[in-house]
């Protein structure tokens, strides 16, 4: 509790960033999602307050997730009732806390770095991109949306291009001053007055983008922006009490198989979405701190599980999000809670305030994250390691533009493995020849795969030649390489080349030698 007081001068101010950044992606997942949009607010409530305090994670920050958006838009769709999807999401939890029970956290352990930092990049390309609409008032999609094909038929890049002859002049107006108060307050002003740190820029912006439309309403009321370019939040007044808003699961679902088939969907989608979120929020932590992945899937599952009980959409650990808080200064988890807190004071207590907020300064903040994602040094550190590090990062990025988040992660593990299989592949086999005495040497794990390699080097050999095979290096020499190397062996005199096995220390390997061998060799 100590460590928390030492820290809230960094946590809260960062709180306010991940509230403004939070703050249109609950409302716009809920409306992309079909669901009532106060059930998004549940969600990054429960997302910030309830996860926040239960999870081991010190920057991640969870709430409603996009990659869940056309999971539960169909499952609404098919149930028809919203209570039935509430049960739904409701037993997710609970199936989240069994896998965390279970130990499944370690899956997202066996991602690549190059994948992971892949997909932060992407996520990062999709925030610019998906933004610069919302930017210049083109808010044809929900924002927060990440898909590459959109629910009215376009898709993230003839989006881009459509809005141009859409542009409301308010919008980017405000847009273009938030964006410049963004750039200028973080990126000059703070580190030149160090006590102004307390101050997020993006509350600056937001306060000068609403300011502004307040002023394009008396003086130039052409350009002054609409209510579908604001915030809407749902209004607490006489007619809607507080309580209204809240809706409960109808466990008469229950033996419906519909419910079931969602809830170990959403279970398993909301499960990797989260490891892989929280090894790309580690990876981004100036500390280095590693986040317990089993309490973070049982903490998540007592989120959905509430969530669900009180009208809340399913809540994961949220890249955007996070990464918000983590470049905003946050510390501890605090800032998390925090910010759970905040939007609840926002919804109870100043809705009227905050509807006032322009979409357009939002999304100049959702951008200037994103560009921090998808910084040019980030292409130039993965140039600089090679072939092997920078394809499966371009093409995880590539793939998660084109298609979605899991489709292009696992995408680029694919292409992960395949080049870890190609260095393991070319580094088993070491062949150097001096004249006509040649060494083959097999290292590490020599498997099936790298048979043929093997067999072509040895029908190779000239003849008159010695070969030495030294196997002492290799942890593991699959039996069908042994067999090959035995049948060389068989014929190798009629070119008279003389064969020598190197043999292996380990009792198992010599073995193996020994029992596929029906002839005379020498050892070494």
């Amino acid at each position: 509790m100590k460590n928390y007081f030492q820290t809230f001068g960094k946590d809260f101010p960062a709180s306010i960033v991940v509230v403004l950044v939070a703050l249109p992606l609950c409302l716009g997942i809920a409306l992309g999602s079909g669901a009532p949009l106060f059930s998004g607010i549940i969600a990054g409530i429960v997302g910030g307050i309830v996860i926040g305090l239960l999870s081991g994670s010190h920057l991640s920050v969870s709430g409603p997730a996009a990659g869940l958006t056309v999971i539960v838009a169909t499952a609404i769709a098919k149930l028809q009732v919203y209570e039935a999807f509430l049960l739904a999401v409701v037993i997710a939890g609970i199936l989240q806390m069994v896998l965390g029970f279970l130990k499944a956290g370690i899956l997202g352990d066996y991602v690549p770095n190059a994948v992971i930092k892949g997909m932060l990049a992407a996520i990062g390309l999709l925030l610019i991109l998906k933004q610069i609409p919302h930017l210049v008032g083109y808010n044809a999609n929900f924002i927060g949306d990440e898909s590459f094909k959109e629910a009215n038929t376009e898709n993230t890049f003839t989006a881009f291009t459509n809005f141009a002859a859409k542009i409301n002049e308010g919008a980017l107006l405000i847009g273009i001053v938030a964006l410049f108060i963004l750039i200028v307050w973080d990126g000059w002003i703070v580190k030149k007055i160090k006590k102004v740190k307390l101050i997020p820029g993006a509350l600056l912006a937001v306060i000068a983008g609403t300011m502004m439309n307040q002023y394009f309403k008396f003086a130039i009321p052409f350009i002054a922006l609409q209510p579908n370019h604001l915030v809407s939040l749902p209004v607490v007044n006489e007619n809607n009490s507080f309580l209204s808003f809240f809706t409960f699961p109808n466990w008469s679902f229950i033996t419906n198989k519909e419910v079931w088939i969602t809830a170990v969907t959403i279970a398993i989608v909301a499960s990797l979405e989260t490891l892989l979120s929280i090894e790309a929020i580690d990876n981004l932590d100036p500390l280095k701190r590693a986040t317990p992945t089993n309490r973070e899937l049982r903490a998540q599952g007592v989120g959905n599980f509430i969530s669900g009980l009180i009208g809340g959409i399913p809540v994961t650990s949220v890249i955007v999000r996070s990464s918000a808080n983590v470049y905003a200064g946050a510390k501890t988890k605090a800032s998390a809670v925090m910010h759970g807190v905040i939007l609840l004071l926002f919804v109870l207590f100043i809705p009227e305030i905050i509807n006032h907020i322009p979409l357009s300064a939002l999304a100049a903040i959702l951008i200037f994250t994103g560009y921090k994602l998808a910084k040019v040094s980030l292409f130039k550190e993965f140039y600089s390691k090679g072939w092997d590090q920078l394809i499966p990062f371009v093409i995880t990025i590539v793939a998660i533009l084109l298609t979605d988040l899991l489709i292009g992660i696992f995408i680029g593990c694919a292409v992960a493995l395949f080049f870890l299989i190609r260095s393991n592949f070319r580094s088993a086999v070491l062949v150097v020849n001096d004249t006509n005495n040649y060494l083959i040497r097999l290292r590490k794990d020599v498997s099936f795969l790298n048979k043929p390699v093997i067999k072509e080097k040895l029908e190779e050999i000239p003849e008159n030649s010695f070969v030495l095979i030294d196997v002492t290096r290799a942890d593991f020499i699959d039996k069908d390489v042994i067999e090959e190397i035995n049948h060389y062996m068989q014929h190798a005199h009629l070119k008279n080349v003389k064969v020598e096995i190197k043999k292996s220390r380990h009792k198992s390997m010599h073995r193996l030698f020994s029992q596929q061998n029906e002839f005379q060799y020498e050892l070494n």
